[in-house]
């Protein structure tokens, strides 16, 4: 029989101050000994995935209750890494397959039931892929809590501070970033103070693997059992490549009315605008010139009463198209299709020269 799957509750919430998102990851709604959607399990090092699944547990409430009659324990559906593969190499990964992330504060409660090779369990982050990434993890083996960096799949050297990791009952963890920087708390004390990936040397001297944004996971070591539940993020969102360029250009081209690009992805042939000087555009659908543009390399030009329109292929770094641009200008008296082109290929050639390749406008 196959594995069974079910789709945890996900809640994406607007919150005031540094961050402008939370989502928290609820387990609630899946299956007892299922497996979470939106996530995928792979490993570190050598040894099979983990074994990730939803339980039942007694969890102490976060927040004492008013009456001292009322319980303060609840039964609670919490993930569980249940393997117990026992080589010394293997890290066991539960990757969220939604969004990536660049500052963030990122909270779970954890307990570690059992291990005899280790007793580790924490986060990893900033993650490319199981190879390369940034983790914290408590050890309730050794009493300490750590952060690493794997760069293509060799360990870097280690920031350890000693710290009570309570084994068998649950413990709080925090990770924040800012920008180059990241801290860890451990039951709301402060255990890695704020420090800068990027000092830490790689072997060679060289400051190798040093993360902006990636995506967020659970994490084990060997043969630890762990349970998570409690866990949300406040984060950032990140603004699209292609929205950023929108937006830059705009400001650098005050007469502009308006922008947009189009790109086409792999599943849908359509080009679809993918940036817009309106939100309400993204998505919406092409017409035959600008599937031309990308196609043939075709430009167009076409003029109103008040508005002007190019619409040109988008180029990246090496001559390759990627997409298409809609420039809609302001038009006047005697106004050309030559000197229409004039005014939009410098301002095209600028947005050009910051594209690496397609990826950049699809992300």
């Amino acid at each position: 029989m196959g594995t069974m799957f079910s789709r945890p509750l996900l809640l994406l919430l607007l919150i005031p101050g540094a961050f402008a998102a939370e989502r928290k990851f609820d387990f609630s709604e899946v299956g007892d000994r299922q497996t979470p959607t939106n996530f995928h399990s792979s490993v570190t090092g050598r040894g099979q995935p983990g074994e990730w699944k939803v339980l039942t547990d007694e969890v102490p409430l976060i927040v004492p209750p008013e009456s001292p009659k009322s319980p303060v324990i609840s039964k609670r559906a919490v993930l569980a890494q249940l393997s117990k593969d026992r080589d010394e190499t293997r890290a066991p990964l539960f990757i969220f397959d939604g969004d990536s992330y660049a500052d963030f504060t990122f909270n779970t409660r954890f307990k570690i039931l059992s291990g005899e090779v280790e007793q580790m369990a924490g986060v990893a982050f900033r993650l490319q892929d199981e190879k390369n990434y940034y983790y914290v993890r408590a050890n309730a083996k050794d009493q300490n809590v750590a952060f690493f960096r794997y760069v293509d799949g060799e360990l870097i050297a280690a920031i350890s501070q000693p710290a009570e990791v309570k084994r068998s009952e649950w413990n709080h963890l925090t990770v924040e970033c800012r920008g180059s920087k990241l801290r860890a708390l451990l039951n709301e004390r402060e255990v890695l103070p704020w420090t800068e990936p990027n000092l830490i040397p790689f072997p060679d001297g060289t400051s190798k693997g040093v993360f902006s944004a990636g995506k967020i996971a659970f994490w084990t070591k060997a043969d630890s059992v762990a349970y998570f539940t409690d866990a949300h993020i406040d984060y950032t969102p990140r603004e699209p490549f292609a929205q950023v360029l929108i937006r830059e250009t705009m400001h650098q081209n005050p007469r502009l009315l308006g922008l947009k690009i189009y790109g086409v992805n792999g599943k849908d042939p359509s080009p679809r605008v993918v940036a817009s000087h309106n939100g309400k555009d993204l998505g919406e659908a092409g017409d035959t010139v600008e599937k031309s543009c990308i196609e043939k390399g075709s430009a167009y030009f076409g003029k109103g009463k008040e508005l002007a329109v190019v619409t040109m292929p988008l180029h990246d770094r090496n001559g390759e198209t990627v997409g298409a641009v809609r420039v809609e200008m302001t038009t006047f008296f005697g106004q050309t299709e030559r000197n229409g082109l004039a005014r939009a290929v410098p301002i095209v050639k600028s947005m050009e020269a910051r594209i690496s390749s397609a990826k950049d406008l699809l992300q």
